[in-house]
């Protein structure tokens, strides 16, 4: 209700005499005539607080509302969820400045506003709360009135209940069987405006994933936002064609923002004036485990082994890099920990295995290579081997790298151009018996490491076509 007072101080020609005497004085006082006007105006009786989902309208819709509206709707949800607010209908008069609706985000018109609706305005019907809370305020002037709105508001599931995730692509959509069982649905009940769009369903949930434009979606603008909205429903089994019963609905909605970022890389050309090179050189480790399992890392120094034992060893970078490989070309056992040319064992040769106890878990694949052997020690001399390995570094993505290529022997020019050939191996036995020739089968030539060389011989090489 408002009350209007107007105050006139009027000068009467009716009262221009004087005023009775008081006796308390006895001094004329000159009459003022004061004339008060009281205008009652009375709002009609409108909005107040709401809970969950329901409907409300102007006064008397669908009749005409009265002048001089003002109502204001408090909605609100449990906590963890969200309003929608749709308007059905919306007949205001044809000024936007007299009568209109306006929407807050939030318990109260303190909050931001998320929109007014007037007229008929068909572009802002819809509004979706960022709280659980939204505020709706209608407002109609002294003179000109229509037929008024009608509105319908819904919560959103709580999150323990369902979801729809949006991307410029697809609605996801997902619910979850428990928050269905509370209802007497089963997931095989469910189905979308599109009934050939089936949803997949676990032991735990629901869930409808297609294009924004399919399975009935539509596209709808609103509040200067572009939404898709579809329908999830429930029929639950039963004979017929047609239902006179209430079924499950339930609104989905993809409120996609108007804004969003997008990046480029471009780089200036630069004037070089000189050029600052360094060189480096990766650091790696060397260290013996327990087992082939490679688990536990052995720290005794020196480690003290039984000969013929099993030794692990693991060389890594000490950089934890993915995108890098290591390769073990050449590993060489020594006496001296100085010098492992004048008198030392090869172990491993270009990347292939030299000693016949040499056995490769890994290598060249990962940022670390690991491979076993057994343990021996040199003649006529103590009892510590060293062990030296020549480490290769390579890209992971270069697959025509030195890490790819493997074990890789010295090979002379074939003078026969077959693809592969079998080497067959005579010499005649010197007067000490010492020679020894090792005969290798390869793919593309015959092989032979002499071991001891101290007497005439004649090789015999028979080739002979695979």
């Amino acid at each position: 209700m408002i009350l209007l007072v107007h105050t006139h101080l009027v000068l009467s020609p009716f009262y221009s005499g004087y005023c009775p005497s008081y006796p308390t004085t006895g001094t004329a006082i000159p009459c003022v005539c004061v004339c008060v006007c009281v205008c009652v105006f009375s709002h009609p009786q409108c909005g107040g607080h709401l809970y969950g989902s329901g409907l409300f309208s102007s006064p008397n819709y669908p009749n005409y509302y009265p002048d001089n509206a003002y109502c204001v709707w408090y909605l609100s949800a449990q906590q963890g969820q969200r309003i929608f607010l749709t308007f059905a209908d919306v007949q205001l008069e044809r000024c936007c400045n007299c009568d209109y609706i306006t929407v807050y985000d939030g318990s109260s018109t303190g909050f931001p506003q998320l929109g007014r609706v007037c007229f008929n305005d068909t572009t802002h019907q819809v509004f979706h709360s960022s709280s659980q809370y939204l505020t709706v305020v209608f407002r109609s002037d002294y003179s000109g009135v229509s037929h008024g709105f009608k509105a319908l508001f819904t919560s959103s599931l709580t999150a323990d209940e369902g979801r729809v995730d949006c991307s410029s692509d697809n609605m996801v959509i997902v619910i979850q069987r428990s928050y269905l069982n509370s209802l007497g649905l089963s997931a095989n009940d469910l189905y979308v405006d599109d009934h050939f769009c089936r949803p997949t369903i676990s032991s735990t949930e629901v869930v409808f994933n297609f294009p924004l434009d399919a399975c009935g979606t539509a596209k709808e603008m609103m509040n200067g936002h572009v939404s898709y909205t579809n329908n999830v429903r429930a029929s639950q089994s039963q004979s017929g064609e047609i239902t006179r019963q209430s079924q499950f609905l339930l609104r989905v909605g993809c409120r996609m923002e108007p804004d969003t970022m997008v990046q480029i890389l471009y780089k200036a050309r630069e004037n070089i004036n000189a050029n600052i090179t360094g060189t480096g050189r990766f650091n790696a480790s060397i260290a013996f485990f327990t087992s082939s399992s490679f688990y536990q890392q052995i720290y005794d120094s020196p480690y003290e082994v039984n000969l013929n034992q099993l030794l692990y060893v693991q060389v890594k970078l000490n950089r934890l890099d993915n995108s890098l490989d290591l390769f073990l070309d050449t590993c060489v056992a020594s006496p001296n920990p100085s010098d492992f040319k004048d008198r030392s064992y090869d172990l491993l040769h270009n990347g292939c295995p030299i000693d016949n106890t040499y056995y490769s878990y890994t290598n060249g694949q990962h940022n670390y290579a690991q491979f076993s052997f057994r343990a021996f020690k040199f003649l006529r001399t103590h009892a510590f081997v060293y062990l030296q390995c020549k480490v290769i570094i390579c890209p992971d993505n270069d697959y025509n790298s030195r890490c790819r290529q493997g074990c890789r022997l010295r090979r002379k020019r074939s003078l026969v151009p077959q693809l592969c050939y079998n080497a067959l191996c005579c010499a005649s036995q010197s007067l000490n018996n010492a020679l020894q020739i090792l005969c290798v089968r390869e793919t593309s030539a015959a092989i032979f490491r002499i071991l001891s060389l101290n007497f005439q011989f004649i090789v015999v090489v028979l080739w002979h076509h695979c």
